[in-house]
């Protein structure tokens, strides 16, 4: 990849969605040169802080994955605390498991209408190379993108929201298993989260988990949990182990936000290098980016984590 160059952000591009209850708003992030950009949807996902959970949330990942050539693209999905007082009562609260999804596939449906929203960015997508991430909450809303199933609570019913147009992922301290793990205080509230089936998540993905990011909220499986999506998901797939990382694996969710549990700017420098370097290697096959990147950071007497694929 070329060396890192200044980033571009633009937002709100609002995107009308027939039937969702506000308009979709985005927020576009590009390096200030190139063309033929790739491109990541990130999915955010449900902290305690009112903005971090929107299309204002994440600047760490977003402007050093624009600074590494790619364009990022973050919608604010209805789950968001800046919505509430507006969505409380509509379709599909308050998870609203379905639209998050939706989202994603609205945005790729309307790439036109961003790339000539955003000044500077028209003709320099790549609308062949889409990749998807999602921390916590929005990994679970990549996996169903992905390719994994979800037993509707309110019909029973298996459901697949796969998105054919995504060509990789990154699941980022993403939920895991449902069932008899799935036993948690927090999961009579959160029902949806334990009914993903990953057997049919095929799309290749990295899977993020950090080696200290213990979901006792959810589950008593310890941090392992944090691994189901790799470990329940069908090849290809490579797991990311990152050490003494907590849920917000070094602050990717913003810029010194209270809580960030395990603060460190390098950890997140790291992984914002590594994710990219995957989807590069995942969009260009045989590029050695991924194992480059690999060798620099899991290596020596100070490894950032360990990574294995399958």
């Amino acid at each position: 990849m070329s060396t890192p160059t200044p980033v571009l952000s633009f937002s709100p591009v609002v995107l009308s969605v027939p039937g969702r209850p506000v308009d979709l708003q985005v927020r576009v992030s590009a390096p200030a040169t190139g063309t033929n950009l790739p491109v990541i949807l990130l999915s955010h996902g449900h902290g305690p802080s009112n903005n971090l959970s929107s299309l204002n949330g994440y600047a760490p990942l977003a402007n050093l994955w624009a600074a590494h050539g790619f364009i990022v693209i973050q919608p604010t999905h209805l789950t968001s605390r800046t919505l509430s007082h507006l969505v409380a009562d509509a379709p599909g609260a308050p998870d609203f498991w379905r639209s998050r999804a939706e989202d994603m596939t609205h945005i790729l449906d309307q790439l036109d209408v961003i790339e000539h929203t955003v000044p500077q960015l028209a003709g320099r997508i790549d609308p062949t190379k889409i990749t998807l991430a999602g921390h916590s909450l929005g990994g679970f809303t990549a996996a169903l993108l992905l390719g994994a199933g979800l037993t509707d609570p309110d019909t029973g019913k298996l459901v697949h929201l796969a998105e054919p147009r995504i060509t990789a992922g990154v699941l980022l301290a993403a939920p895991g298993r449902g069932g008899e793990a799935f036993n948690g205080p927090m999961a009579q509230q959160w029902p949806i989260i334990g009914a993903v089936d990953f057997s049919t998540m095929t799309t290749p993905a990295l899977i993020v988990a950090g080696d200290k990011d213990d979901p006792q909220h959810f589950t008593d499986m310890g941090p392992d949990w944090h691994t189901d999506p790799y470990t329940l998901a069908p090849a290809p797939k490579t797991l990311l182990t990152l050490f003494d990382a907590e849920h917000g694996l070094g602050g990717i969710a913003g810029y010194d936000a209270a809580e960030t549990t395990d603060e460190n700017p390098e950890r997140v420098t790291a992984l914002a290098h590594l994710t990219a370097s995957y989807l590069h290697t995942q969009l260009h096959p045989g590029a050695p980016t991924w194992q480059t990147a690999c060798e620099a950071l899991m290596t020596g007497s100070d490894p950032i984590g360990r990574a294995e694929s399958k």
